[in-house]
């Protein structure tokens, strides 16, 4: 994932200041939010709903005036996305809010038990640049349903839409109960000297640390979605025409700056050519289908600042000078900070190209010539954020979700589990910690209490209270014979 705001300058009086204000302001409405009943947070969700079908428009305009995200994709990849978790959410609230009851074993007879969500209180979100409105919006639709108040820091990064965020939110909302902040490190390490309920942050693993670390001075549960190398396995069963429009849609969507997308693609060698032959079609059909070039592509983002797009020149060139070769792509315009989508071959797992995390679009393709091979690459790098296996295979597939760890996969697609309803999203080590999105993300929000209830001059096992005798042993005897 990208990364955000480092806390490290020393905090400002001023925006400190402000910070304690709102969070002390938070705390006194999340206590009365403790008793509010479903009606008040559905209210809530509307609201955020209205928010966003409203200021629609504007929302793609600020977007693609901080990268020139194609307005068609911000509505695909984050608008919408928005649109169906509030729709998912404000239908199943009443049911994620309910009391579950659950069995009572025979040692308990006598009484009930149930879990009882309950919101964890004032929750903090920092979201990235990559998806500016969707990495803000999705966690605060799971915020709100469970009842919290939050605190959001969006990206400094995208200023044109965390202008419009912290514009619009008073419109619809008290500072008391969801509140912007704006700026860059000084801010964020204002809002993690706080004592959150919980942090909800979305970057890449380096600053990962050093919110977990923050957070543990006060013991606030975290959430926190990273990043990583996704790795494609590509196997002889694999239609190729259909396999390659997939992986170029996912990689290249965004302009490669996903957390998600492909970051290298394991093929049998024999398979490497038509694979790439496949996937420069793939390319022409998306980003150049009128011959005038990718640059000229009114679908295709642009590199997010002048720092990243040194940083991908710098991955390319290097690789380049250690024996890959360009098959495809490889232009650039840095004043548009446009780098062409590119597809590597002839890449080694050694060079940095296949160690770092490329966020950007350049795809190295490496071959295998076992599956024995394919896994030692894919597990001696963390955990990926993402897996994807191509095959017609399933004996196969199985093989490579058994035999590997991620924190999801998608067969024979990319990208679409992350936006899956039912699905719980979130990452393995390495590339993440928690679950977001549905009902996970409802309850990554939530405490779920557990209650039990005793009847009144009702005591299980009488015998096992003091004062201890050979009744209390005998009593226990019973119990492993019984229940043995």
């Amino acid at each position: 994932m990208p990364s955000v705001a480092v806390p490290e300058p020393p905090v400002q009086a001023p925006i400190a200041n402000q910070v304690a204000e709102v969070f002390a302001a938070q705390r006194a409405r999340a206590l009365e939010l403790r008793a509010a009943a479903y009606p008040e947070r559905k209210a809530r969700l509307a609201q955020l709903a209205r928010l966003v079908s409203t200021h629609e428009a504007e929302i793609l305009q600020a977007v693609y005036d901080d990268f020139r995200k194609p307005p068609a994709e911000t509505a695909v990849t984050e608008v919408m996305p928005v649109r169906l978790t509030l729709r998912h959410a404000q239908a199943r609230l009443r049911a994620w809010m309910r009391p579950r009851r659950v069995p009572t074993p025979l040692t308990y007879v006598g009484t009930r038990g149930w879990v009882r969500p309950e919101p964890k209180g004032v929750t903090l979100i920092i979201s990235p640049w990559n998806y500016p409105f969707m990495l803000l919006f999705e966690p605060l639709v799971s915020a709100l349903a469970a009842g919290n108040t939050a605190m959001l820091k969006p990206s400094e990064l995208t200023p044109h839409l965390s202008a419009l965020v912290a514009r619009l939110i008073p419109q619809y909302f008290p500072a008391a109960e969801v509140a912007v902040f704006e700026g860059g490190p000084e801010v964020a390490q204002a809002l993690l000297a706080q004592p959150f309920d919980h942090i909800f942050f979305t970057g890449s693993p380096a600053v990962g640390k050093i919110v977990m670390q923050a957070a543990a001075q006060h013991l606030s549960s975290v959430t926190l979605e990273l990043g990583g190398k996704s790795p494609v396995v590509v196997d002889r069963s694999a239609p190729l025409a259909h396999t390659a429009r997939k992986i170029v849609w996912g990689k290249f969507v965004n302009n490669g700056q996903s957390c998600v997308a492909p970051d290298y693609v394991l093929v049998p060698p024999d398979l490497l050519q038509p694979l790439v032959d496949e996937l420069q079609k793939a390319l022409n059909e998306y980003y150049n289908p009128d011959g005038q070039g990718f640059a000229a592509s009114p679908s295709l983002a642009r590199v997010i600042n002048a720092r990243h797009y040194q940083r991908l020149l710098h991955l390319l060139q290097q690789a380049q000078q250690q024996g890959a070769r360009v098959v495809c792509g490889g232009q650039t315009q840095p004043e548009e900070l446009y780098l062409a989508p590119t597809l590597l071959t002839h890449v080694r797992p050694d060079m940095a190209v296949l160690q770092e995390e490329i966020f950007g679009p350049i795809l190295p393709l490496l071959t295998y010539q076992s599956r024995e091979e394919a896994l030692a690459i894919i597990n001696d790098r963390p955990k990926p954020l993402s897996l994807y296996v191509f095959s017609r295979d399933q004996a196969a597939t199985d093989y490579w979700v058994q035999h590997t760890s991620a924190g999801g996969t998608t067969v024979n697609d990319t990208l679409i589990h992350f936006a899956h309803e039912h699905l719980p999203f979130g990452g393995a080590g390495h590339s993440g910690l928690g679950r977001a999105h549905g009902q996970a993300g409802f309850e990554a929000f939530s405490n779920l209490r557990p209650v039990l209830r005793q009847r009144v001059g009702y005591t299980n096992f009488q015998a096992l209270y003091p004062p201890y005798g050979p009744h209390t042993f005998r009593l226990l005897g019973w119990m492993k014979k019984w229940f043995a």
